[in-house]
């Protein structure tokens, strides 16, 4: 019997009625607290200001957390940032389709989870950009998939730009102006 068939595992349904702020893949609760460093707050919050201003894409939208994506009944993720295309009114609780573009900020409680339990499971569930950033070092890697893989695209130390683009749409960080 491996390590991980000794975890409880949870759904959705379990999930809606924890209180404070979790993550759940495949099954296993991952708890999000304490909440991170201030620096990891600014420059998600400058992150997500650069996308949604940079934003060409009517149907698109940048997000930052908490923002709940329901991937599956055993997995539900609170990326940093995102940018969803999925069409939401008022009364959308969570998303559903992968969002174009996951941007995770790291932080010592969340690093190993982010660079491989979230990579692989944001690989398969095919989201175009993963986007991960030091913050400690100021580096940041720019991860693109392509034939179903994750492939480095850019890496950058805390200056320089990057354009996403998918479809119709598109949007950019210049990065100097998150550090």
């Amino acid at each position: 019997m491996g390590a991980l068939e000794l975890l409880d595992r949870y759904t959705y349904d379990d999930y809606k009625k924890w209180e404070g702020r979790w993550e759940l893949i495949d099954g296993i609760a991952y708890a999000m607290s304490p909440a991170p460093y201030l620096k990891h707050q600014r420059i998600a919050a400058r992150i997500w200001k650069e996308l949604q201003d940079n934003l060409e894409c009517e149907e698109c939208e940048a997000y930052i957390a908490p923002v709940d994506w329901v991937i599956d009944e055993k997995t539900v993720v609170q990326p940093d940032v995102l940018v969803s295309c999925e069409k939401v009114d008022e009364d959308t609780k969570f998303l559903q389709e992968p969002p174009k573009i996951v941007v995770e900020v790291l932080s010592l409680a969340t690093a190993l989870k982010d660079l491989t339990t979230k990579f692989t499971l944001y690989e398969k569930a095919e989201v175009l950009y993963y986007v991960v950033i030091n913050p400690k070092s100021e580096e940041l890697e720019i991860f693109m998939l392509k034939n179903g893989r994750y492939e480095l695209v850019k890496r950058l130390q805390s200056r320089g730009e990057f354009t996403f683009s998918w479809d119709n749409c598109s949007t950019k960080i210049d990065f100097a102006k998150v550090f």
